[in-house]
């Protein structure tokens, strides 16, 4: 098991993390190996549909056979039930879409990091008290960077991620950053539908490589 700080680490390192869901196995896995041959080394699957659990082991089978180095978290968790049944599916890191604190003592029960989802000053404080090193702002469209630079001296000991709104272009992507995010979460800007419905794998490769360039390239 990968501590708290060496997961924390590589996504700071990386910068984003991917997120996705598709309710067919084989298309979850052809999406992962597309984000892997990228240089992608943490990802978020969502728990977004009753296929989650059967896919979330499908991938973990994939990733300890073909892809070392791989970090493989689950998001959208909002029960203990949820938690419980990931963990026990081997997911190296847990998401929640909102603070909910048996969740956090479920996931840190387990040794595991656990990345809460918030909004509110009030949120993240809560967050924090519950053991959150890392908050998603979520909905990040509905506040912007300057929310964030806003907010973020009241919490100097936490990292922030925004996820929700972030775009694939440098401007937008520079903005979060000089705001103070150390990381940004990448849903269907990235992994669009269209890729999704075309299986657009090489597509999906070459525009990864481009947004961890721009990633690379901001100080």
């Amino acid at each position: 098991m990968k501590n708290q700080q060496d997961i924390l680490g590589q996504i700071t390192q990386q910068k984003m993390l991917p997120l996705y869901f598709h309710k067919d196995a084989t298309v979850s896995i052809d999406i992962l190996k597309a984000l892997y041959n990228a240089g992608i080394k943490a990802v978020e699957y969502t728990n977004r549909g009753i296929e989650a659990v059967d896919n979330f082991k499908a991938l973990r089978k994939v990733v300890d056979e073909s892809m070392p180095g791989m970090l493989l978290g689950i998001g959208t968790v909002k029960t203990v039930e949820d938690a419980q049944k990931f963990i026990s599916a081997g997911a190296d890191f847990i998401i929640s879409p909102v603070v909910y604190a048996p969740v956090a003592k479920t996931v840190h029960d387990a040794g595991l990091l656990w990345i809460p989802g918030c909004l509110t000053p009030t949120e993240i404080f809560t967050a924090e008290m519950s053991g959150a090193k890392m908050v998603k702002i979520f909905p990040g469209s509905v506040v912007g960077p300057s929310y964030i630079a806003a907010i973020k001296e009241l919490f100097p000991g936490l990292l922030f991620m925004p996820t929700g709104g972030v775009d694939t272009t440098a401007e937008n992507i520079k903005e979060w950053f000089d705001a103070g995010v150390v990381a940004v979460g990448m849903g269907s800007k990235l992994i669009s539908k269209t890729v999704l419905q075309n299986q657009e794998y090489e597509k999906l490769t070459s525009q990864t490589k481009a947004v961890l360039e721009i990633l690379n390239n901001i100080k």
